[in-house]
């Protein structure tokens, strides 16, 4: 069996337990932390986790609201940290007493019960990468900081059951919103974020025919509402825009069979 749940996404800070089991073999991964660890015990136990339930820890890339609490976690808990070269690298991680293994894109990683399969993703990190996670008979696809569809994560995410989808900013509202100009260009980048529009774009490419669920996630809290990402998503899915899941920063996501 594989479910997964949404500590937070968002600007402030993310996190998402992946579980698979096999027999009697339970596997738990964290992937991001962006939290301290009295917010991250606090998350862990609304979803019927502690801080010692988690087997290893996943980063995408190197930013703050992703990477932020997994040092102090990692090493407080005596847990491996699993993510690619450059991101290692930028987060200095081999310096900082965590004990570090990597992964490649394209290249298979089994964890436990959990496989992984990496993959890229055009980002302004060092070396970012994205996962599909499975138990060896269902997948769930995770895509979050991501500047621009491209031809490698639609064809990492064509077999999954499950995705979580970055709808990060509505275009209009980024437009006419507040931020300074040379950070709405990096956010609406090749190398930024995804917008609705793209991520809608994304999910046509999918085979959406395996789809039993989808959660928007890192919505801008100021250049996004949570009623426009359903609305994008649920025009391509053929639903209600409330059957589409909200990755919420305060509340996260509940958790979610696949």
């Amino acid at each position: 069996m594989l479910r997964a749940c949404s500590l937070g996404s968002g600007s402030s800070g993310n996190a998402l337990v992946v579980e698979a089991r096999d027999g009697s073999t339970v596997t738990r991964v964290l992937v991001d932390n962006g939290f301290n660890l009295r917010q991250l015990g606090r998350r862990l136990a609304r979803a019927d986790l502690a801080l010692d339930d988690i087997d290893a820890v996943l980063v995408t890339h190197e930013h703050s609201d992703h990477v932020g609490g997994v040092v102090r976690y990692a090493c407080k808990a005596g847990l491996p940290v699993y993510c690619s070269e450059g991101t290692a690298r930028a987060a200095d991680l081999p310096g900082r007493g965590v004990r570090w293994r990597e992964l490649v894109s394209g290249v298979r990683h089994v964890i436990g019960a959990v496989v992984v399969d990496p993959y890229e993703v055009p980002h302004d990190a060092a070396e970012p990468l994205q996962f599909v996670f499975g138990d060896g008979q269902r997948w769930l696809g995770l895509l979050t900081d991501a500047g621009e569809p491209t031809a490698t994560m639609v064809a990492a995410l064509r077999r999954v059951d499950a995705l979580v989808l970055e709808c990060n900013h509505d275009e209009g509202m980024l437009r006419a919103g507040p931020y300074a100009a040379f950070l709405k260009a990096r956010i609406a980048g090749a190398r930024g974020h995804l917008s609705n529009a793209q991520a809608a774009a994304l999910l046509r490419q999918v085979d959406c025919a395996r789809l039993q669920w989808v959660a928007a996630a890192h919505l801008s809290a100021q250049n996004n509402t949570k009623d426009l990402a359903r609305e994008a998503l649920a025009a391509v899915l053929g639903c209600a825009p409330g059957d589409v899941a909200i990755a919420d920063q305060e509340e996260g996501l509940d958790w979610r069979v696949v």
